[in-house]
Parts: structure tokens; C-alpha cells; sequence
């Protein structure tokens, strides 16, 4: 059953069989990617015509050198103090590109909070619970995946907080 729902939205990646898997609605956008766009996520705000407010960005930082997942909105910026704190860290970097990529399985610009390589802690900014649905990456550049931000917790075993300044 999760194979033909993944079919008919046209899913294919890790995070849309994670999500068919689980039975979460769901709603795919697809999209044209240029590969000049300055922004991934506000290119996707731009194609889907949300406001860059409802299309969050996943991040991966090294907090106390642990890999973890920030979910923030592509308005602002993630606050590496703020997601150290939420996870009971000390201090946070942006991972290294390569080693974002390798865990999660996902390339750079395409990175999903869902469907990981490897099940990474993560944080999902608390301006999420303002909106019905927010859009995420449904796991490759040009694709998204539009869902309820408590389906987003419960399914990444995120911790809500405000990580997100901007």
C-alpha cells in the first residue's frame, strides 16, 4: 500500500517512502530548480508562492560533535547558540557539506528533515507551530513537501524552540 501512495503523489526519495511509510498526509510540490538561484528556499517560497515564512530549510550543525538538524525558516537564519541550548550542548557549528550530505543521504539544497541515512537529533523552529502546514524538502533540490509542523515533530522526534532569528 505505501509503494502505490508513493507512486501516485509522485514521491520517490527517502522522505516521501518515510512519510507513505507512516501514513502522514501529506501534499508534494514540485518545481523547476535553477541551478543559478542564490536561495534554495526562497527559489521554492518563490515557485510555490508561500511566504518564505511557511518554507523552512534543514541545516546540519556539529553540536559538541554531534551532528544535529535545524529546521528554520528560509526568511531568516539559524541561531547556533539557540539550537546548542535546545539540545543541552555547549557549542554549535555548521557541519561540514560533506559529512551533511553522507549522514543524511541527501545532497546539499536538497537536504530533508525526513527519511535520513542516518536518524539525526533534531530541532524544528518553534514559529513552525504558527502555521496549518509548512513545506520542507521532500529530499532533492526542486522538491517539497508541504505537511502539518506537529506530523514534522512526531515523525523527526523533534524538539521545539525557537532557533531561528531573523
Amino acid at each position: 500500500m505505501a509503494k502505490k501512495k508513493q507512486q501516485k503523489n509522485g514521491g520517490g526519495t527517502p522522505a516521501t517512502v518515510a512519510l507513505a511509510a507512516a501514513g502522514t498526509a501529506y501534499t508534494l510540490h514540485a518545481y523547476e530548480h535553477d541551478p543559478a538561484a542564490p536561495s534554495y528556499g526562497e527559489e521554492a517560497a518563490e515557485a510555490l508562492g508561500v511566504t518564505p515564512d511557511r518554507v523552512f530549510k534543514t541545516l546540519v550543525a556539529d553540536v559538541d560533535g554531534e551532528l544535529t538538524v535545524a529546521v528554520v525558516p528560509v526568511a531568516g537564519q539559524l541561531d547556533l547558540k539557540a539550537l546548542a541550548t535546545a539540545v543541552g550542548g555547549k557549542r554549535a557549528a555548521m557541519a561540514d557539506p560533506a559529512a551533511a550530505e553522507r549522514t543524511t543521504g541527501y545532497v546539499r539544497g536538497g537536504i530533508s528533515p525526513l527519511g535520513q541515512r542516518k536518524r539525526l537529533r533534531t530541532v524544528l523552529d518553534s514559529s513552525a507551530s504558527a502555521h496549518a502546514t509548512i513545506c520542507v524538502s521532500a529530499g532533492r533540490r526542486g522538491l517539497e513537501v508541504e505537511l502539518s509542523p506537529a506530523d514534522l515533530a512526531a515523525l523527526t522526534s523533534a524538539v521545539l524552540a525557537p532557533i531561528g532569528r531573523g
